[in-house]
This record gives structure tokens, sequence and C-alpha cells, in this order.
């Protein structure tokens, strides 16, 4: 175990999961959670050592989103929408925008959101138009976390088959309404609707232009690491269920987490296979939170216990970073005999 990943389980355990509850209920993320984070350094978790980051290797990665998703999903889900950014500007050819804004992500001065996901389908649900001097914007970003906290936002949306990748101020308007969504779990993501109407985006802001078919095929690593949420959920799970006495309940999802790590490990050499892999990872999380309710019995289902809290959260992980195929893959699960 590397000394982060030791970093990132003491915060799971001695801050992120004794709040967790309080956070669930009242809906919200305490700031302080993420002064923790960047005291430790962790929104510079994707950064290399030339940029100021730790350079980590996969395994470091995965462990350290995996103990923090285990400790708050609503934390952790929040704070790894920063680090899409932090990734593009390390390789950015907009230097201006480079400097200007990698060393204070890096360290967490400045705190990021991400709202990429409406340029994937066809046609898309946030569009490009070419003008003088920038592009307008017009559509939607359906869920964007972190509304209130960051300070910028990773935002790409379509001109043609052209994927436009720009940053953003995540301030409300006259072009740009944010829309707060109530969701079953995770309410302190702090998630909402924008909606852009003729948003003007000024060339300078923009950090890169690619062929959609090539950025499609670049968020395979994205894809992957959205699959640590729910191993780190169904990790906490087994450790409550063997706090209760089912050691062998405990182990048994243990071992299905480390085969499905190793799934989704493999998928980034064969991206085909990676919904199936990220569906059994989720179905995996919503059983492992259901064994948790069966293992405390009738007081799961008391407003502010872990055990009812783990099973919404599940559910929210089932939809969350998802795509048709992994639908599909999660619908195949549930459905077999």
């Amino acid at each position: 175990m590397t000394d982060l990943v030791t970093r990132a389980q003491a915060l799971a355990d001695d801050l992120l999961f004794p709040a967790a509850t309080e956070v669930d209920l009242k809906g919200e993320v305490p700031s302080s959670h993420f002064d923790a984070l960047a005291a430790e350094g962790f929104y510079g978790l994707a950064a290399p050592k030339e940029a100021g980051g730790p350079g980590v290797d996969l395994p470091t990665i995965v462990q350290v989103l995996e103990t923090l998703a285990g400790g708050c999903l609503s934390t952790m889900f929040t704070w790894i929408q920063h680090h899409g950014l932090v990734a593009a500007l390390t390789t950015a050819g907009n230097a201006e925008l480079r400097d200007r804004y990698l060393p204070r992500l890096v360290s967490g001065e400045l705190k990021a959101g991400a709202a990429f996901a409406a340029v994937i389908p066809t046609p898309p649900r946030l569009r490009a138009e070419r003008v003088e001097g920038g592009y307008l914007l017009d559509g939607e970003a359906p869920f964007v976390s972190g509304w209130g906290v960051i300070d910028l936002l990773q935002l790409c949306a379509r001109d043609g088959d052209t994927v436009v990748s720009a940053i953003i101020d995540p301030v409300a308007g006259e072009r740009l309404e944010a829309r707060p969504l109530d969701l079953v779990a995770a309410q302190g993501t702090a998630t909402v609707h924008l909606v852009f109407t003729r948003y003007f985006l000024p060339d300078d802001r923009v950090y890169g232009k690619i062929p959609h078919a090539d950025f499609v095929a670049g968020n395979t690593f994205a894809s992957r690491l959205n699959g640590c949420a729910p191993l780190g959920l169904a990790a906490r799970a087994a450790r409550l269920i063997e706090e209760l006495g089912k050691a062998d309940v405990a182990a048994g999802i243990r071992a299905e987490i480390d085969a499905a790590r190793l799934r989704l490990d493999a998928a980034l050499a064969d991206p085909p296979s990676l919904p199936a892999a990220r569906a059994a990872g989720a179905e995996l999380a919503f059983r492992a939170a259901g064994a948790l309710v069966a293992a405390n019995g009738s007081t799961s289902v008391l407003a502010g216990r872990h055990p009812q809290r783990l099973v919404r959260e599940a559910t929210f992980l089932l939809v969350a970073a998802s795509r048709p195929e992994i639908k599909t893959g999660l619908l195949e699960l549930f459905s077999r005999n």
C-alpha cells in the first residue's frame, strides 16, 4: 500500500465515513472535506510529476478512488469531476489556459467540474455554432455536479463532427440556466441540469478540438475509472457486514470485488468489453448493499442508518456515468435465471 493510499484510507475512515450520514441527511458536503482533500494533495492526483502531481500509476489511482468512494460517495463523486480538466490541461495546446489554471487546479486552490457527456450521443445534446471570435452554445448538460462548489467547469460541445472542449465560469445567467436536481442519493453532489441558450464561448477559453470518433474512443480510461465508485461502495458494505459477524459473506463480496477490478483493468486493452465490466461492478455494489440490509435487519430502513444510505447510493451508481451499453448489461444481469 502506497503512502497516498494510506492517506486516502485515513481520510475515508476518520473524516468522510463518520460524517457520511449527516452529509446524506443534509444534502451538503462540508467545505472542510474538500479542504482536507486539497491539503493531502488529492486534487493533483491526475497530474504528472512535471505538472506538480504525484505521477502515480493506475493501481494507485484505482485504490484511492475506491477508498474515498467507500468513505463518502457525495464527496468522492464531486471531487472526481475535477480530474478531467487537470488531465486535459496537462496536454492541452492552449498554453495560456494551462499556465493560468493548471498549477492552482493541482493544488486544489481551484476546483473544477465536468460536463462532457452531452456530446457523446448523436445528435448531441449540446451544440456549438461557429461565429466570429468563438462559438454560440445551445442545448443542455443534464447532470453537472459541484454547482456552487466548483470554480471552473470543463465543458464539451459539438460543432458538427468536432468536439470543442473549453473552460467556462460556472455562473448562471440569462444565457445559462442552472436547475437544481432532487436526487434519491448523493444529494450532496450539488448536481444541476444546465440549459444553454445562445451562450457565447470565446476562442480564448477553448483548449481543444478533436473529431467526435476520437473523443469517444479516448473516453475508455475515464470510463474505467468511473467503475471505481461501485467497488468502493461494495467494499464498505463488506466491511460493515463483517463487523456484524458475517465474515464469510464479507469474504465472498471481497472476492467478487477483486474479480470485478481485474475485469475492468483488462477492458482497457479491450474497450468493447468495458460496458459489461462496468455493469458487473454496478450490479455487485447493488447486491452488496442489499446484503448489508439483510445482515443488519429491520433497523436498516431507518433514516440516518448506513445500510439504507448505501442501497440508495448503489441505486445512484446504477445510472451515474452510464451509457446505453451499460444499461443493457445491467438488464441482462438483473433478468438472468
